[in-house]
């Protein structure tokens, strides 16, 4: 049997890097300390949601994967911790910037980077200002805990990308997360949100987890970023789910956690490959998703 605890860190997230990076690494040798192996951190979890706004000093928040100061946390902490630690991070690639994700070993090392490939562009989940979509590719990763797929925020509403990660051997997908109020549309999305991952779980009969921010951030007008007023009010609501879709490990909706689940990954496989879901796929009949036919 392959016994794996993985963690997801449900925190809310300042204007202050270092203090966003001392928070979460708290949090992580808490949940290290519970015997987590595997410890999720939100999406972009060093700063507040600057996408909310368009201001152009903002992209000088991207560094490269040899120099941001979150991959080097990370690095440290899984080499001293002996746990897996995907992170997410703002990149700069030569020009080009990313919202990306490291994947980073138990023994420190870094075993490649995600660069999210769905951007949104919507009032004050302004996205497509500062990133670029990705060009890696849907990435799993073999870690010393598992195959683990990861997808960052908007990716998780396309259930391309959880089938192709698990095409990919996927034994678990990750997905770190920024989303909360949508001051427009004037609706609740976190249910909504919710289902569409936990279908990821049914149709793939693997484990979906997502780790989201809380709290309330809020935007004051100024001269760089036109004089724009808002707030976004993340819902957190971080989430765990079996191979079947159902909710083993649940976070509040304004509080900071850690939710920590066991999953047998042998057992995983076993479930998987005998429902024949897998087996009786017809991907000559998909042409149509890819544009072939």
């Amino acid at each position: 049997m392959r016994k794996v605890k993985v963690a997801m860190i449900q925190m809310s997230c300042s204007t202050a890097q270092q203090e966003n990076l001392e928070k979460a690494e708290r949090y992580i040798r808490e949940a290290a300390g519970k015997g987590a192996n595997v410890i999720l951190l939100p999406e972009l979890f060093d700063r507040n949601y600057f996408c909310q706004e368009r201001r152009y000093e903002y992209y000088d928040y991207a560094m490269s994967v040899d120099t941001h100061p979150n991959i080097a946390m990370g690095k440290r902490l899984a080499r001293e911790l002996g746990v897996v630690l995907p992170v997410s991070f703002y990149e700069k690639d030569g020009n080009v910037l990313y919202n990306s994700l490291a994947c980073i070993n138990a023994d420190g090392t870094v075993l490649g980077v995600y660069r999210k490939t769905h951007i949104p562009d919507d009032h004050y989940y302004q996205e497509k200002f500062y990133f670029t979509p990705g060009n890696t590719g849907f990435k799993v990763f073999d870690t010393a805990y598992g195959k683990i797929g990861i997808g960052i925020c908007w990716d998780q509403w396309f259930p391309e990308t959880a089938r192709a990660l698990a095409l990919q051997g996927a034994e678990m997908i990750l997905y770190p997360t920024a989303i909360g109020s949508e001051p427009i549309l004037g609706v609740d999305s976190m249910e909504h949100w919710r289902r569409v991952m936990l279908g990821h779980a049914r149709a793939n009969l693997m484990p979906v987890c997502a780790a989201n921010r809380i709290g309330l951030e809020e935007v004051s007008p100024c001269r760089e970023n036109g004089f724009q007023q808002s707030s976004l009010d993340f819902y957190g609501s971080s989430f765990m789910t079996d191979e079947t879709g159902a909710v083993v490990e649940n976070a509040s909706s304004d509080r900071e956690e850690i939710l920590i689940h066991e999953y047998d990954l042998d057992e995983l496989k076993t479930n998987r490959i005998a429902w024949g879901l897998f087996r009786d796929r017809r991907e000559e009949m998909y042409q149509i998703i890819t544009g072939e036919k």
